[in-house]
């Protein structure tokens, strides 16, 4: 991997998040699949482009691109957690997908190869970079002129009960997490539309579009959902630095979560921007 600004969240996305998250693969690709196809909607794959998927994770979305593209297409997936990538490349194997192949890089900083891609996506990868602005524009200079680009990324903490509903059940017996500085790397550093269209802006992107998009999340039975609240995002980080209140919390985020399954699947309120634009 090239030398890189984000070394701490290189560090914490080869520490215990990467294991953690590789291991929820089948539970979190049930909630955030809905999502990610309906950026690849707007960003409408071509048979034959070659495209790039930032921060593709486990290769859930990195699978389902080369699939648009065809046999004649290709996606290149790219990503700074080894554990993640690990399982992708495992499933790509799994698929016979040929047409996805997988990059351990930096994307801020990663040299591509000028004007080699006909677009990129990311579902949730784009909200960790140290420096947006240079991310974004390393990210243009890999498109081809007239290039697209299109994202999914989260919106304000209070206006996603998907994690504020366990967090909630969670906090009646944790201390309350410290309040993240605004716009720095983490899920909701792109909560600010403004914010996200200077980024865009001063990376060299035009035809910018920033859209609302409100959608229920979940798919998993109530076992799973538990699982997956307990172990990833806030509420994830206050238990492993309380494990000794794990039964506590875990009766209560079970109650909370039953309150909200649907014929046997958790169904939470998301709240999300889908972002598009062009380079050039």
């Amino acid at each position: 991997m090239s030398d890189t600004a984000n070394a701490d969240q290189i560090a914490y996305w080869n520490d215990k998040a990467g294991q953690t998250w590789a291991s929820l693969q089948a539970e979190l690709d049930r909630q955030l699949e809905g999502l990610g196809e309906t950026v690849m909607e707007f960003l409408a794959p071509a048979a034959g482009e070659r495209l790039l998927d930032i921060g593709c994770g486990s290769g859930q979305t990195t699978l389902a691109l080369a699939r648009r593209v065809g046999a004649e297409g290709l996606v290149l997936g790219v990503d700074i957690s080894r554990a993640l990538l690990a399982a992708a490349q495992r499933r790509a194997a799994e698929a016979g997908a040929a047409r996805a192949r997988f990059l351990e890089a930096d994307a801020q900083a990663h040299p591509f190869d000028p004007a080699a891609f006909d677009a990129a996506f990311s579902r949730f990868g784009v909200m960790f970079f140290a420096d947006p602005p240079a991310a974004f524009a390393n990210i243009r200079r890999a498109l081809k002129p007239g290039g697209r680009l299109a994202f999914v990324c989260w919106r304000t903490m209070m206006e996603n009960p998907w994690m504020t509903v366990p967090l909630a059940a969670g906090l009646a017996h944790l201390p309350p997490p410290e309040p993240p500085t605004p716009g720095a790397p983490g899920p909701f550093a792109f909560a600010d539309a403004g914010r996200v269209r200077g980024i865009l802006e001063a990376a060299g992107f035009s035809q910018i579009e920033i859209r609302p998009h409100d959608a229920m999340v979940g798919g998993n039975d109530l076992e799973s959902a538990v699982r997956t609240a307990l172990r990833v995002g806030p509420l994830g980080m206050l238990m492993r630095d309380n494990p000794q209140a794990r039964d506590a919390v875990e009766a209560s985020v079970r109650e909370a979560i039953a309150a909200n399954m649907k014929d046997g699947q958790l169904q939470l309120a998301s709240a999300t921007w889908i972002v598009t634009a062009r380079n050039g």
